[in-house]
């Protein structure tokens, strides 16, 4: 039995689909998710739902309960709280003998410097300390974390953001699910690290003249003071935690912390990584 967490989420839900196109059974797959009600769809599949709240540590082990293979999503909020809920998920995991966990961390997740890498390193820790088989799925940044609101920034005619000239070896969530996938229908994977990258670096000036030129309509990249941006995040109503660790991703990346591409995520693909105009395109129709 493969146990997918976080599967009405983006991720979770598209690795779950990867699964199925990979002919993994309905019948082995079971997703641990907050609110049983959202997966309808996945147990009408077939899929068996059960409910695993990352704030209810009573819930998970008996969520996990019979996992071979535990695809354990890491959560979003506060880092405070997250180290928290993913300690509950490692001890839970622990106390139901799953037999191998494949979590999702971040790329380089021991040197990475952005404040976001320490949940994860924490994380990697409490595994390493469990026992339990593990394999690391170190996704660097997703595509979308720019595509999301692209189509508002055509229009606006700007990009802003902190990242200056900084490259950024980004893949789509799509991508990353399907190296999930890949992974959990693999033997041997205990002991794995999978750095997962783009196969291309890009930088924000370049996503802007790509937008623009998938437009028609002349869009800027616009480097502010990481105050400045700050202000503005806070501005649209996102979550103070939120936007600390979006101006600190930037003036990260504007010193390189992302820009390094490895070939680990296209191996696991059997294939290129989705390229940034595809991505851009994909956003632009909406």
């Amino acid at each position: 039995m493969i146990v997918v967490t976080g599967a009405t989420g983006p991720f979770g839900r598209l690795a779950v689909e990867s699964l199925l196109r990979r002919g993994v059974p309905a019948s082995k797959i079971a997703v641990a998710v907050r609110t049983p009600g959202r997966a309808a769809d996945l147990a009408a599949k077939g899929i068996t739902v059960r409910e695993a709240d990352y704030d209810r540590p009573e819930t998970l082990a008996p969520a996990f309960a019979g996992a071979d293979k535990l695809l354990f999503v890491s959560s979003s909020g506060p880092d405070a709280l997250r180290a928290a809920q993913h300690h509950a998920v490692v001890e839970a995991a622990r106390t139901a003998r799953v037999g191998l966990v494949a979590y999702t961390s971040i790329v380089g997740a021991d040197r990475n410097p952005l404040s976001l890498a320490a949940v994860h390193r924490d994380t990697e820790a409490a595994l390493a300390t469990s026992g339990l088989p593990t394999v690391l799925l170190r996704n660097g940044w997703y595509t979308e974390n720019y595509t999301t609101t692209l189509a508002g920034s055509v229009e606006r005619g700007a990009i802003v953001g902190s990242a200056g000239e900084g490259r950024i070896a980004s893949a789509t969530r799509a991508d990353f699910a399907e190296a999930a996938a890949v992974v959990l229908t693999r033997d041997g994977q205990a002991g794995k690290v999978y750095e997962l990258t783009g196969d291309t670096a890009w930088t924000l000036p370049e996503l802007a003249a790509e937008a623009a030129a998938q437009s028609g309509k002349p869009v800027v990249y616009t480097d502010l003071p990481a105050e400045r941006y700050a202000e503005i995040l806070t501005g649209a109503g996102l979550p103070g935690f939120l936007v600390e660790l979006l101006v600190d991703a930037e003036v990260q990346v504007a010193k390189g912390a992302l820009a390094d591409v490895t070939g680990d995520l296209a191996a696991l693909l059997g294939r290129p990584t989705t390229p940034l105009a595809d991505a851009v395109a994909s956003a632009l129709k909406g």
